[in-house]
């Protein structure tokens, strides 16, 4: 196949694909609210009035499309998504500091992993940084708590992902009675203070909560247990962790209440539908990339001569 058959079939299969990725964000747009906000951030942010009690877990606030449209939605912004992530990394080869932290939180069974596949793995991997914070090891506990964290940041062009977070040590501690009342409470204000210099730094702060209901989670879990290959999922501890719920809702409420900041806003997701939580998380990542709007570095060497030089080679 000559040079030419070969530009033109590939120029082909581009225009193809454009066209699916037109076709697709068309459908998405359809089943959108028509009477929600243009921005998801607007609905879903944590505040006054505001907080998991106030959300159906079942819901799915600005989407009025079926859970097939769902998945049509999330394929036409994983474009989208792409497009910006690399615009952002390529921003800070160029000097740019801007970086982005989604923070995600969770009952058990909430859906984190999903998250994880679904909506970041549609990204090049060379610019994420995922860190899932278990118990803290020896280590980590000679330090304050918020050690680990800041070790965890996301440099200059990076989107950094936390599965689970700092936000542990004011909803397990407190459940568990793991620190003294007055120190989770002075901990909401360490966390503030520190997620407003995180955020003076330049790293975007998307914090979410997947809100499920504990009729699902059991739901969830009885699958894991039917279901052989799902064993490796299943944890006994989490049927204990059940035993708490009422608890987790308490501690749950008072750190979005607290910590939900113009700085680092918390935002409430209704998780018992999988497929809207992620279209929804994506949703918040694109408002916050949008905000951002990282732009393509300008070239530091004379594009015109190189392309003379590489003609001539």
């Amino acid at each position: 196949m000559t040079g030419a058959k070969k530009a033109a079939k590939k120029a082909k299969k581009a225009a193809e694909l454009a066209e699916r990725v037109e076709a697709l964000q068309a459908q998405a747009v359809e089943a959108l609210d028509p009477a929600g906000p243009q921005r998801l951030a607007d609905v879903l942010r944590a505040g006054p009035g505001h907080l998991p009690a106030d959300v159906d877990p079942a819901s799915t606030p600005g989407f009025r499309g079926s859970k097939k449209e769902g998945a049509v939605a999330l394929a036409a912004g994983a474009a989208q998504l792409s497009d910006l992530q690399e615009r952002l990394f390529a921003a800070s080869k160029g000097g740019g500091r801007a970086s982005l932290l989604l923070v995600v939180q969770g009952m058990d069974t909430g859906g984190k992993g999903g998250i994880m596949r679904h909506v970041v793995g549609s990204v090049d991997p060379q610019g994420v940084k995922i860190t899932a914070f278990k118990a803290p090891s020896e280590e980590e506990k000679r330090h304050d708590f918020l050690w680990r964290i800041r070790n965890a940041l996301p440099g200059p062009g990076m989107i950094g992902v936390f599965d689970r977070s700092h936000y542990e040590d004011v909803l397990v501690a407190r459940v568990h009675e793991l620190a003294p009342p007055d120190v989770v409470e002075a901990r909401y204000d360490e966390i503030n203070a520190f997620e407003r210099s995180v955020a003076e730094q330049g790293t975007v702060v998307v914090k979410v909560m997947l809100h499920i209901s504990p009729g699902e989670q059991k739901e969830r879990l009885a699958e894991r247990l039917e279901r052989p290959d799902k064993h490796w999922k299943y944890n006994p501890g989490d049927v204990d962790e059940r035993l708490r719920w009422h608890d987790y809702e308490e501690a749950y409420d008072a750190a979005l209440s607290r910590c939900s900041t113009d700085e680092a806003p918390w935002f409430i997701v209704p998780a018992d539908r999988k497929w809207y939580a992620r279209w929804a998380v994506q949703q918040l990542l694109l408002d916050a990339l949008e905000d951002l709007d990282p732009q393509w570095p300008a070239a530091d060497f004379d594009v015109e001569h190189e392309k003379v030089r590489l003609a001539i080679t």
